[in-house]
């Protein structure tokens, strides 16, 4: 059987599928433009409507989006179809201030459908495989996209959604699930449950888990403690949902953007001057088959890099980035050196007996930001350890404990990892 969900598209050359994108940006831009009166003004204060684009390159005449943008047109004042042809709606998983939400037209799932099929085949999946759904199906994206593109690749569904981990096991256990899908800090907390029960799972091969950082370290600790292989899936709201951008490949060397529905560009950081490729940036979407809300140049906040846009030894043609390091706004500044949550994570999984369980936390003592680091490791693991190997990342001695494994507290669904203190000592 093959590899691919959809071989044509997906290992056509780069003439094609540039030709592809040009052809569909001239058609979603004017889409846009002849559908939303709020996106036809930023056109027009930008000097550009759709008989200014002639090519690919000419997407960067178009002007920037983002959040902020979104939230402001709350529910769907940028959508470019009528709500009587909605059939579904997402939000964006924050908890706070307006949220933001994606409609979706029929076809705007089969879309969704089609990019997360397309990951899972590339992921190793096979029609009749059971596939168990663990993040919740709700208002966040994950479980109905799952959900989605399992239906479009013919997998057997087990609709577990999120919690009850005991069970998940055994329904795995019952059911020979082959294909399990999670956000990340979910692995972990099934490879604790299954330690703590002294269960295996045989017929488990496959991880894939996206909604949350994904470094290569707690990817390899996933992989081994649950005797799978793990796989970076990506999407966001704001893009349709998980697996519409794309998801690495059995080389594990960059995530496949899906280019016929997408196109990527990699910015100078909240600027507008494109970086070059193997440089890091912010990346920058453009959706081009979207019917209901399509972003035009959304800058995401996430921060990554072109690795290539060869061909890839697993055969697909389509461009590679390189996995999510951080957001633009999550960098922290402790004692005057720059670093990311994604640091300390890769930092703290290289000591043999640390858990995947860690908080960053922030505070600010007499006017000057600290940091303390708590994490769970086995008893052999000790302060001192824990403090050298932070200190050769991150160039400081961050305060901090060891915790037994069990010893810090989990939240459903994504893991938050760091956290503000305030002056009454309360976690926030």
């Amino acid at each position: 059987m093959s590899a691919f969900f959809q071989e044509a598209v997906e290992t056509a050359s780069l003439d094609e599928i540039r030709s592809l994108q040009t052809d569909r940006l001239k058609k979603i831009v004017r889409h846009v433009y002849e559908n939303n009166e709020v996106s036809r003004r930023r056109m027009e204060q930008r000097g550009v409507g759709p008989d200014d684009i002639r090519s690919v390159e000419d997407v960067r005449k178009l002007p920037l989006m983002d959040k902020e943008l979104l939230r402001e047109n709350y529910p769907a004042r940028l959508s470019c179809r009528p709500a009587g042809e909605f059939i579904e709606m997402h939000m964006s998983s924050g908890s706070t201030g307006t949220p933001i939400v994606m409609p979706y037209t029929r076809a705007d799932l089969q879309q969704w459908a089609e990019c997360m099929a397309r990951c899972y085949f590339m992921a190793g999946a096979r029609p009749g495989d059971p596939v168990q759904i663990t993040p919740s199906f709700g208002l966040f994206n994950g479980g109905f996209g799952m959900y989605h593109g399992a239906r479009a690749a013919g997998l057997f569904i087990i609709p577990t959604g999120a919690g009850n981990t005991a069970r998940q096991i055994r329904l795995a256990r019952d059911f020979g699930t082959r294909v399990i899908t999670g956000v990340v800090s979910y692995g972990i907390r099934i490879m604790e449950v299954l330690q703590e029960m002294a269960e295996t799972l045989p017929h488990l091969k496959i991880g894939v888990f996206g909604a949350e950082i994904f470094s290569d370290s707690m990817k390899r600790k996933i992989a081994s403690g649950l005797g799978i292989e793990a796989f970076d899936i990506y999407g966001m709201t704001e893009t349709g949902g998980v697996g519409t951008l794309g998801q690495d490949c059995p080389a594990h060397n960059g995530i496949h953007v899906w280019e016929d529905h997408y196109i990527v560009e990699v910015l100078e950081p909240k600027g507008e001057t494109p970086v070059p490729d193997g440089r890091q940036g912010e990346l920058v979407v453009t959706s081009l088959t979207r019917e209901a809300l399509p972003v035009i140049r959304f800058r995401t906040g996430d921060l990554t890099r072109i690795l290539s846009r060869d061909k890839c030894p697993c055969g697909r043609t389509h461009v590679r980035i390189a996995p999510i390091t951080g957001r633009v706004d999550d960098m922290l500044i402790v004692k005057g050196v720059n670093f990311f949550p994604k640091q300390v994570e890769q930092a703290l999984m290289q000591i043999p007996g640390v858990g995947a369980n860690y908080q960053i936390i922030l505070e600010d003592i007499d006017g000057v930001q600290d940091v303390t680091v708590h994490v769970e490791a086995e008893p052999n693991v000790t302060g001192f350890m824990v403090e050298k190997v932070l200190k050769e990342a991150l160039g400081f001695s961050p305060k901090g404990d060891v915790f037994p494994i069990g010893g810090l507290p989990r939240q459903e669904g994504k893991a938050k990892r760091v956290f503000h203190k305030d002056k009454d000592g309360n976690l926030t």
